[in-house]
């Protein structure tokens, strides 16, 4: 068994929760005793963009065009350019502004996690069970069953898409290690990482920025 952090054994899910509290990416199975960092190194989540094999992305921040998208994360992530963190230690109102909004969409996750447990019970509950497959099963299981309730409840019906008639995309994935190695490196792109988040500053305070932006609230920061 895996001893976590809190001195008990875990098992950690890293996931994806958009919004609506649906489950876009988990990843189960490591020790509790590793932290975030370490399991984003080992976690599949970007496989699909390092290989090639995600779907096209562009979009414009204050004026500047982007072509991955990212992720909401929490502070203790690396400065990735698919990583998108908040300001720990807000000082300028444009920064407290953003941090504010940034956080609450965060919390998406936590949202997702606790409905997750609270519709159940096994998840909750220690685990019974002594192998990993089993819990792997059981976790990927509720996750799915999670995600039909909330498109069932929004009266969502999903077509059914069989892998020969799934159109793909009209680039190829990567064919050699040096595309590969290029692909990690944009990534994990600092500057791109510093830039988008100036940006998504700016443009933030442009739509809540006290007395100034189309969703200004009214009072004080």
């Amino acid at each position: 068994m895996y001893k976590g952090r809190k001195g008990k054994p875990t098992v950690i899910l890293e996931a994806v929760v958009t919004e609506d509290l649906r489950f876009w990416h988990a990843y189960f199975g490591l020790p509790g005793s590793h932290n975030d960092i370490n399991v984003l190194q080992r976690s599949p989540v970007f496989d699909d963009l390092a290989n090639g094999r995600a779907p096209p992305v562009e979009f414009t921040v204050n004026g500047n065009i982007y072509n991955m998208g990212y992720y909401l994360a929490d502070g203790i992530y690396p400065d990735w350019a698919t990583l998108i963190k908040t300001i720990s230690a807000p000082i300028s109102n444009k920064h407290k502004v953003y941090a504010q909004r940034q956080e609450a969409c965060r919390k998406d996750v936590e949202r997702g996690f606790g409905v997750l447990q609270g519709k159940w019970k096994i998840l909750h509950s220690p685990a019974r069970l002594w192998h990993q497959e089993d819990l792997n099963y059981i976790m990927r299981a509720c996750i799915i069953l999670h995600n039909m309730i909330i498109m069932d409840e929004k009266g969502v019906d999903l077509p059914t898409i069989h892998a020969s008639e799934w159109p793909g995309r009209d680039n190829p994935p990567v064919s050699n290690i040096a595309e590969f190695i290029d692909a990690q490196t944009y990534i994990q792109n600092k500057e791109t990482c510093h830039h988008l988040r100036t940006d998504l500053i700016e443009h933030i305070w442009g739509l809540y920025g006290l007395g100034t932006g189309l969703f200004a609230p009214n009072g004080s920061i």
